[in-house]
C-alpha cells in the first residue's frame, strides 16, 4: 500500500474546485494554477495524516488561502484599467459588471480579497471562513464590512446592478 493512496484520486475529484478558489484569490490563471500546484506539493508531504484525518479539501483550502496571503515573491499581474478595451467589443451589461468587479478586487488587500472570495464565491459560512483563515469570527465580520465597503467605494456603479446585490446577501 503506497502512502500517498487516494492524493492523486482526491486532485481529481476536486481540482476544478481548489482551481476556481485559486483563480478567484489571484485573478490570472496562471499564478492560480501556480498557486495551487505549490500547495498541492506541499499536501502530498503530509496526505497520509490528511486522508486519515477526513476531510483533506478544507485543509487544502486553508493552505491555499494561506499561501496567497504570504506570497510575496510575485507581484500581482493584474493591471487595472479604467476604461474597458473599445475595439470593436461589444459588452453586455453583466460582462462589464464582471469587469469592474475583477478589477475592484485586485484593489483590495489579499485578507478582505480571500475573506470575499471565501464568503460568496465558495459560499462558505462565518465560521466556516474564520477556520479557513485560522481567525475569529468577528475578524471575518470586520474584514467582510471593510471590503465591502471598499467594493461599494471603487465600484459605486456595481451597487445598482443584480450581481452585486447577490454578493451583498
Amino acid at each position: 500500500m503506497d502512502a500517498h493512496d487516494g492524493f492523486r484520486e482526491f486532485v481529481i475529484a476536486r481540482q476544478q474546485a481548489l482551481m476556481r478558489t485559486a483563480y478567484l484569490l489571484v485573478g490570472d490563471p496562471h499564478q492560480a494554477e501556480d498557486l495551487l500546484q505549490s500547495v498541492l506539493v506541499k499536501i502530498v508531504a503530509h496526505w497520509p495524516r490528511l486522508a486519515r484525518d477526513g476531510n483533506p479539501e478544507a485543509y487544502t483550502r486553508r493552505a491555499l488561502v494561506n499561501q496567497y496571503i504570504s506570497w510575496r515573491r510575485r507581484p500581482s499581474r493584474e493591471l487595472p484599467s479604467a476604461d474597458p478595451p473599445e475595439h470593436g467589443i461589444s459588452y453586455d451589461e453583466a460582462a462589464l459588471d464582471r469587469i469592474v468587479l475583477r478589477q475592484a478586487l485586485g484593489k483590495l488587500t489579499r485578507k478582505q480579497r480571500a475573506v470575499i472570495v471565501l464568503r460568496f464565491w465558495e459560499d462558505l459560512t462565518e465560521a466556516q471562513t474564520a477556520d479557513v483563515l485560522g481567525c475569529a469570527v468577528g475578524t471575518v465580520k470586520s474584514q467582510t464590512h471593510h471590503a465591502l465597503a471598499r467594493l461599494r467605494e471603487l465600484a459605486p456603479d456595481l451597487m445598482d446592478s443584480r450581481a452585486a446585490q447577490e454578493m451583498a446577501r
